[in-house]
């Protein structure tokens, strides 16, 4: 039996140094271009995070504080896209990670880097979990149209990746673009 983790929201809660002091930091020299620079100095960074059991890097700078910088985020985002909360569909159009991200009239239309955008997608892709991969069904427990909820899920081709996994697992059919 697989151990009993934590809410998401311990972890989404946290401050970056907060959630940074609970990884494990590896440095190491990232190949490829880049100069005489980036080949003789440990600027490449690896996050784990223990509790979650992901991974994340950041090797694309010659600076390591800044793909230090670059990990945490991508772990904050990965928080989001690969661990799921239970979701009961008759709260989910209210749900304090999602609410926010709707306008007035009920419909998604964030961009990822809107800083909504992020726990938004969270209840999302739980939403579409439960609901066994069938978009239609997480469109409806969401408050939103079909077609919304897609497009929503294209915003990043990521969370576009964990949805289309996500029917994969349900043996759905992968949504096109």
């Amino acid at each position: 039996m697989p151990p009993v983790r934590p809410p998401r929201s311990v972890w989404t809660a946290l401050t970056d140094d907060q959630l940074l002091a609970q990884c494990e930091v590896d440095t190491y020299r990232a190949s490829g271009p880049g100069g005489q620079k980036r080949n003789k100095t440990s600027s490449a960074v690896r996050l784990r995070h223990p509790p979650s059991g992901l991974l994340v890097i950041g090797e694309e700078s010659r600076s390591q504080h800044e793909n230090k910088a670059k990990c945490v985020k991508r772990l904050r985002q990965a928080l989001y896209l690969e661990l799921r909360e239970l979701v009961i569909p008759e709260t989910l159009p209210t749900h304090p990670e999602f609410a926010p991200a709707r306008d007035a009239d009920g419909r998604l239309h964030l961009s990822a880097r809107d800083p909504r955008f992020w726990p938004a997608a969270g209840v999302v892709l739980a939403a579409v979990a439960a609901a066994q991969g069938q978009v239609s069904t997480a469109a409806d427990w969401l408050g939103t149209s079909t077609a919304n909820l897609i497009g929503f899920l294209q915003t990043d081709p990521k969370v576009w990746q964990a949805a289309n996994r996500l029917r994969a697992a349900f043996g759905q059919k992968g949504l096109k673009a």
